[in-house]
């Protein structure tokens, strides 16, 4: 039966709610990334070896993302059986308490192996908390959304998301420029105390918004079903393998913004942490106005060229991008940071929280997003990990790290080449197999 429309006002306050809430929770997941590439190797780990100290701190950067999946199994489940607004409360205020807890842990000078124990268990529910954030807040952005600009209000989602990642990067600019003695033993806290004010703000934002028309009609029918998984799994098992192979586009950001950060201020090239810094700031900037863009365009052309854009652009700008950090020339590393990120990544980037959430129905959409991003978004974590391998004892083999993260990029543009254009289906219909193509009439099938 036909979705009753969403009140007035009712979905820019969602697209409002997902962005502002995005942002705040994501500044608490990517000032982690920032530490773990420019502190914790020297603060949670044997200084007496930084090569292995790196490797061993981006590996924590990873355990989130291990995480995330069976996160998203128990959040993606209350979900769809409580509501979208429930789990967007709850996972940023996990988030917060996460990430403020990180500023007040003992260093390993002080409790010795216990510290880097302490750094992994606040990392793991920072990855349980991500693992519900982003599927929630674009599944109450798409079911709130007009039917024919989905594509740009759950972009909020993910420009959000940039959003918080240029305030983190922000934040630890003139936290990095601190002398090292200061930075090492005090600074570094500074952006994860400020968490507190992240789950605040984000918590009277998001109580305040409504439960979303789709779901309200669900609880009315009694079409909420006890096992979504069950669900899931027995009639979109194709389209969350899809979800799982379009998440590995991620890898881009997670090379993007610690491997890339760590190779260009290691001796090999010997670039200043602030400088790069600003170079993921700008990047984001420019991302913030690219992917509402990008999602307005796939409101009109459709989702999977916009996509294919985005995931194969982003394996051939990805080479050019490191391969700039080589040089040590910092304009042309400029240049190709805002491109590769803030234009080219951002296609895909701005499409995906439409072009997956379309995929599922209204009784598995969260539960699909969360568990198909989440397995995909595990893999990306550990992308910054296997590149640390991969660029040899030394750190500097950045042609190899580039083709792994190029490759990481195909399975991404099989799935959306194999995937059907949802971006004309009325809200409804989402998920039905019955349903006919966009060029044809929409229409349900007898």
């Amino acid at each position: 039966m036909p979705v009753p429309a969403a009140p007035p006002g009712q979905p820019k306050k969602a697209a409002t709610a997902a962005w502002i809430g995005s942002a705040l929770e994501y500044y608490d997941f990517f000032i982690y990334g920032s530490a773990a590439a420019l502190i914790f190797p020297k603060v949670f780990f044997d200084e007496s070896d930084p090569a292995t100290a790196t490797l061993l701190s981006l590996a924590t950067f990873g355990v989130a993302y291990a995480a995330r999946p069976v996160g998203a199994l128990f959040l993606g489940h209350f979900g769809d059986r409580a509501g979208r607004k429930k789990i967007m409360v709850f996972t940023l205020i996990l988030m917060g308490v996460s990430t403020f807890l990180i500023g007040c842990l003992p260093t390993r000078d002080q409790v010795g192996t216990l510290a880097p124990v302490l750094l992994v268990l606040c990392r793991v529910l920072q990855g349980i908390s991500a693992a519900g954030e982003q599927a929630s807040a674009n599944s109450m952005t798409l079911e709130h959304a007009p039917p024919n600009r989905r594509g740009f209000f759950t972009s909020f989602t993910l420009s959000g998301t940039q959003g918080g990642q240029l305030l983190a990067t922000l934040v630890f600019i003139p936290i990095a420029a601190l002398p090292e003695d200061q930075l090492l033993s005090w600074g570094w806290r500074v952006p994860f105390w400020l968490s507190i004010a992240v789950a605040v703000v984000g918590y009277v934002i998001r109580r305040k918004l409504e439960e979303t028309p789709a779901f309200e009609a669900q609880q009315a029918t009694g079409e909420v079903v006890k096992l979504p998984l069950a669900v899931l799994l027995r009639e979109h098992w194709a389209d969350v393998l899809r979800v799982i192979a379009g998440a590995l586009v991620a890898s881009v950001s997670t090379i993007f913004t610690v491997w890339a950060l760590a190779y260009a201020t290691s001796d090999s090239v010997g670039m200043d942490r602030s400088s790069m810094l600003w170079v993921g700031a700008l990047a984001n900037l420019v991302a913030l106005a690219a992917i509402p863009a990008w999602a307005t365009l796939s409101d009109r052309i459709g989702r999977r060229p916009v996509f294919l854009v985005g995931a194969a652009g982003s394996a051939v700008m990805m080479v050019a991008y490191l391969w700039a950090i080589s040089t040590g020339s910092y304009p042309l590393i400029l240049l190709m940071g805002i491109v590769t990120f803030g234009v080219v990544y951002s296609a895909a980037n701005g499409v995906w929280p439409s072009f997956y959430g379309e995929m599922f129905s209204t009784r598995v959409r969260l539960s699909g997003m969360a568990i198909g991003t989440q397995i995909g978004f595990a893999v990306a974590g550990f992308a910054v990990t296997f590149a640390a391998q991969i660029a040899g004892p030394n750190g500097d083999d950045w042609s190899s790290v580039a083709l792994f993260t190029a490759a990481l990029c195909v399975p991404p543009v099989i799935a959306a080449l194999s995937a059907r254009e949802t971006a004309k289906i009325p809200t409804e219909h989402l998920g039905e197999r019955s349903v006919r193509e966009p060029s044809q009439p929409e229409t349900v099938t007898a």
